[in-house]
């Protein structure tokens, strides 16, 4: 013996190095795959109840006419035929709020404070279908429903970004899918109720100082639709069409004159120009509520 290992020892060394190479090559893999900071997402419950608007008035812009077909996505609505609009005049600007210092938990609260809709003009056919609607937020589930019956479409609101603040990517990739489409009803009961109102998105919760405001009429309901060319991933489209807000008209003590930018996120409308604008005044606050007792699942 000349105590040289043993051909077959060196053979299986080699094999143990390369086994080990291949399972560090497989781990990093694994580790780019799957970000530590991932954002869990909410339940379809926990992010609707949740999302209160405030909806104020701009200075006036019309977009390029964009037409669009619009597909309805609520299973309340889902046999409505699609709806052919296009973009009108931009209206409002509505941006996520708590009520009366209720904040959202997490993880709602992540997705919630970056839901930014510009709201432009559309018209489109009457549908004259009556709903039975009920208040889905924690401040408001006291409060009774309502009985309406929609008539036609008056708005289009689709999801924004303000002065180039764009939410996280597991936040923008809900986000970027939320469109509804705002039908005029009647009867338009009034909520008489005051209100607290905080804002949440970080570009406007230094310039907009708490206030309270008067809700008055319920005015218009806004419905989940999906855009022609919009692929929504399928864990998103679980969330999203469940996004039903009743908007009221308020009263409500002056605000600070803002300047914004605003920039499409909806991939069907992100080629479209930013637009600048000035908000001009509280006009209405959007609640979420269910319709004819189908409720966001848990």
């Amino acid at each position: 013996m000349n105590g040289r290992p043993a051909p077959h020892r060196h053979a299986t060394t080699a094999v143990r190095r390369l086994l080990a190479a291949g399972l560090a090559v497989f781990a990093a893999a694994f580790l780019v795959a799957t970000p530590a900071g991932a954002l869990a997402l909410p339940t379809a419950k926990e992010f609707v109840s949740n999302l209160d608007l405030d909806c104020f008035k701009t200075t006036t812009y019309q977009p390029p006419a964009v037409a669009l077909t619009l597909k309805h996505i609520n299973p309340v609505l889902a046999n409505q035929p699609p709806v052919q609009v296009t973009l009108g005049p931009r209206e409002q600007l509505c941006v996520p709020v708590a009520k009366n210092n209720v904040i959202p938990p997490s993880p709602a609260l992540d997705f919630v404070r970056f839901v930014d809709l510009s709201c432009y003009r559309v018209s489109g056919p009457q549908i004259n279908l009556p709903l039975s609607l009920r208040h889905l937020n924690p401040v408001l589930q006291g409060l009774p429903g309502l009985s309406v019956t929609l008539s036609s479409p008056q708005q289009l609101c689709v999801p924004v970004s303000k002065n180039g603040v764009v939410p996280p990517p597991d936040v923008l990739n809900v986000i970027s899918h939320i469109d509804l489409l705002c039908y005029a009803h009647t009867p338009n009961p009034s909520m008489n109720k005051a209100l607290n109102l905080t804002q949440l998105n970080p570009v406007l919760v230094n310039q907009i100082p708490p206030r309270t405001v008067q809700v008055a009429a319920a005015r218009q309901l806004c419905v989940p639709v999906q855009k022609s060319g919009d692929q929504i991933p399928a864990d998103v489209f679980a969330l999203v069409r469940w996004v039903d807000l009743e908007k009221f008209d308020v009263v409500s003590p002056a605000t600070p004159i803002v300047s914004l930018t605003l920039k499409h996120l909806n991939p069907v409308l992100a080629n479209l120009p930013a637009e600048e604008l000035r908000l001009t005044g509280a006009a209405q606050l959007a609640v979420p509520v269910s319709k004819n007792g189908a409720v966001p699942p848990s």
